[in-house]
């Protein structure tokens, strides 16, 4: 298991430099992220939840937040059930800058795609997509 997960974070550092490079002017990895994160998910979450789901300090989702919200790629809106809470919507405009940065990022993966039968690939995502679903399920123990 040390192995795979060795090599699944050494693909996961490498491909996101080279969508970092790519990411729009001012645009983190962070927030890129989460607006990916935000698409996957649904609207409506609670900036705690969002911390938990991208396993990170609240600060720091704070942080991500203020930037995507300054840029006007998210809404932060008063929880309605709760006068206190806050709950973070995507808007039009953050959904437009994400498939952007994919576009900007797919002649990078096309360089690879030329090296690389990305068909070995397919048979594999069904069972990454079942192990993601076992590591959340572990996600908060310590």
């Amino acid at each position: 298991m040390f192995e795979f997960f060795s090599e699944v974070g050494i693909l996961q550092q490498l491909s996101q430099t080279r969508l970092e490079r790519r990411l729009p002017k001012g645009m983190s990895y962070a927030q890129f992220a989460l607006l990916t994160h935000l698409i996957r998910t649904s609207d409506g979450r609670t900036p705690s939840q969002l911390a938990r789901d991208m396993q990170v300090p609240k600060a720091s989702m704070t942080n991500t937040l203020a930037g995507l919200e300054r840029g006007k790629l998210i809404e932060v809106r008063p929880n309605p059930k709760d006068g206190r809470g806050r709950l973070v919507y995507l808007t039009a405009a953050g959904r437009r800058i994400r498939e952007e940065a994919i576009e900007r990022i797919t002649p990078e993966f096309d360089k690879i795609r030329k090296r690389f039968d990305a068909a070995k690939l397919a048979p594999l995502m069904p069972v990454l997509g079942e192990l993601r679903e076992v590591m959340d399920l572990y996600r908060d123990e310590d």
